[in-house]
């Protein structure tokens, strides 16, 4: 068997200063007179502790922030022989779909040159200005020729939720090329995160959005997406997979009882979620003991749903204890690297 595969890694993207060079002249005039750089998502404080581990901090420097940094803490000790790289960056949840749409492009631009250029086992996903699927498709077009970026990567929480039609263009792009959407934690804040309006706290932001994920999830099943276009593949990052039992009993329950309503759906959520759907380990929000974990995993009833992601630099995990600890033996050659092979045709097409 090769090296892991780990579908979640953050590289810092400094700023929009470090994307100067891969903009046009107009674009470098904007961002240098109206004082623009950082685009973090409110998600990731930089100072906060989960933001990046004690040990992968480097004095005032970002966590993740050289490939050399990437090669020593990312991916030697854990044996990986591919990553994907994921920026959290900013840019598509700007308002403005013009700047979103260039800074996207040269984030992709800056990816491939400042780390897919340096490093042969990094992978990434294409960054793209979801707000204007026009303009998203440009860029998926743009980026699909290079089988160094595998996934189209989208945040979680925008201004509509992704299976409405309106968004099924972003959709068709990327099952035409053969690249799974990447749903990753992170908000545009269109909309208050919970139902009942803003949360106070950093914890409250990441405990609920295992109902952001919920969210799109359900709408992308029930506005028919899986049935229009079959081959389109979605990988859930950072979204935790306990909840997974509940919301298969719920929508189930639901479709069963309420499918006159969307006829298109002819197979139920819980046979869409196992025959499309792929989600990390990280974070590991399942029972540690052996047992619990494979109750979890047999209400679940998939043994190709987990893929291996560290998360890094995010703190979630101590030294090299990437897998949950629960998770039985059988499943670690899946987890690690078969089921990110099944579902991501350009690793198979060029994997080391």
């Amino acid at each position: 068997m090769g090296g892991a595969i780990d579908v979640d890694l953050h590289p810092a993207l400094p700023g929009c200063r470090a994307l100067l060079p891969y903009l046009e002249p107009f674009w470098r005039e904007v961002i240098a007179s109206r004082g623009i750089d950082e685009l973090d998502f409110a998600l990731y404080p930089r100072g906060a502790p989960l933001t990046a581990r004690a040990d992968w901090r480097h004095g005032d420097g970002l966590a993740g922030a050289t490939v050399e940094a990437v090669r020593r803490e990312a991916l030697e000790p854990f044996g990986t022989s591919i990553g994907i790289c994921n920026p959290l960056f900013g840019a598509p949840a700007l308002h403005n779909a013009d700047l979103a749409a260039v800074l996207c492009r040269a984030a992709n631009d800056w990816m491939a040159a400042e780390w897919l250029d340096n490093e042969p086992r990094l992978r990434a996903g294409i960054l793209v200005p979801v707000e204007d699927p026009v303009l998203a498709v440009e860029e998926i077009e743009r980026r699909a020729a290079d089988p160094r970026f595998v996934h189209v990567l989208l945040f979680g929480g925008a201004e509509t939720l992704l299976g409405r039609r309106v968004n099924w263009p972003i959709l068709a792009a990327a099952e035409r090329h053969g690249l799974p959407i990447a749903l990753h934690a992170g908000n545009a804040n269109r909309h208050a995160p919970t139902a009942n309006g803003w949360p106070t706290y950093l914890i409250e932001d990441h405990t609920t959005f295992a109902q952001t994920f919920q969210s799109q999830l359900l709408n992308l099943i029930a506005e028919g997406a899986f049935t229009k276009y079959p081959g389109l593949k979605v990988v859930l990052l950072e979204s935790g997979f306990g909840w997974v039992p509940n919301f298969l009993w719920r929508s189930v329950k639901m479709w069963r009882a309420m499918r006159q309503e969307i006829p298109w759906v002819d197979r139920s959520p819980a046979r869409i979620l196992r025959e499309s759907i792929r989600i990390s380990i990280q974070p590991g929000d399942a029972p540690e003991d052996p047992v619990g974990m494979e109750a979890l995993l047999e209400m679940i009833d998939c043994d190709e749903l987990l893929l291996f992601a560290t998360d890094y630099p995010h703190a979630r995990f101590e030294g090299e204890a990437a897998l949950p600890p629960g998770l039985p033996s059988r499943l670690h050659g899946r987890v690690l690297r078969d089921n990110a092979l099944a579902i991501y045709p350009r690793l198979e097409e060029a994997s080391p």
